[in-house]
């Protein structure tokens, strides 16, 4: 293999041989890649958009969902998302692939959560890192394309119906409704978060049902929502 990075001057560390006596140059030259199984990297965008004030109750609230044309979960609907290309960094693909399914361009973005659950796609290993923008309805313009079906905003709503707790850990199920009336589409999936407090915190968002929403794709949107109420 030959390094697919033009310059690897801060990669010389001290500049001794190895064990094998190789440089940076002749270990890269003979490393090979493919040696373990790894898996695909894709990024997922999660838009949500407003027109007015928005407060913790989240009313209003829209987000913008793909619908899939293609295997997986095909006919269902997703966040728009792709796979990352070799030179590119996770948020120019998060850009790059909600520009071109649904047209939005120039959104701030904020990494939300990587998502890796190891049967979470049947094509292959498929590890996703979701990012996450609110912006006001009026300012974008949407428009499908590349392999999405149809792309638009939807009503979105939560609803926390039942919290539990141990001494350690917390756990809230969650209903998520998803409308949009000129597509004929409402679903509903329940999404089950899990945590722990203290200095070092774990949290799960994972999927009981989704509705006509693809893969993990309504435990994202879970994600995301909480996370807006939190600081609002």
């Amino acid at each position: 293999m030959t390094t697919f990075l033009k310059d690897i001057s801060s990669f010389y560390g001290n500049g001794e041989p190895n064990a094998q006596g190789q440089s940076l140059e002749e270990f890269l030259e003979d490393y090979d890649p493919y040696r373990y199984q790894t898996p695909s990297c894709t990024t997922d965008a999660l838009i949500f958009a407003h027109s007015g004030e928005l407060d913790g109750s989240l009313k209003g609230l829209k987000v913008l969902l793909v619908k899939r044309s293609n295997h997986p979960c095909i006919g269902y609907w997703a966040m728009p998302g792709g796979f990352v290309n070799l030179d590119e960094d996770l948020d120019v693909t998060a850009r790059r692939e909600l520009e071109e399914e649904t047209g939005v361009a120039g959104v701030r973005m904020e990494q939300l959560a990587t998502y890796g659950d190891y049967d979470r796609d049947p094509r292959t290993r498929v590890i996703t890192t979701a990012y996450m923008a609110l912006v006001d309805e009026h300012d974008v313009k949407v428009q499908a394309g590349d392999d999405a079906a149809d792309a638009v905003w939807c009503d979105v709503s939560l609803e926390l119906v039942e919290a539990a707790w141990t001494k350690d850990q917390i756990k809230d199920t969650y209903r998520l409704k998803i409308r949009n009336k000129s597509r004929s589409l409402d679903t509903t999936a329940v999404v089950v978060r899990t945590a722990t407090e203290g200095i070092i915190r774990e949290e799960k968002f994972k999927v009981k049902e989704t509705g006509m929403l693809a893969a993990d794709h309504a435990a994202m949107i879970v994600h995301g929502l909480v996370v807006l109420k939190s600081r609002l």
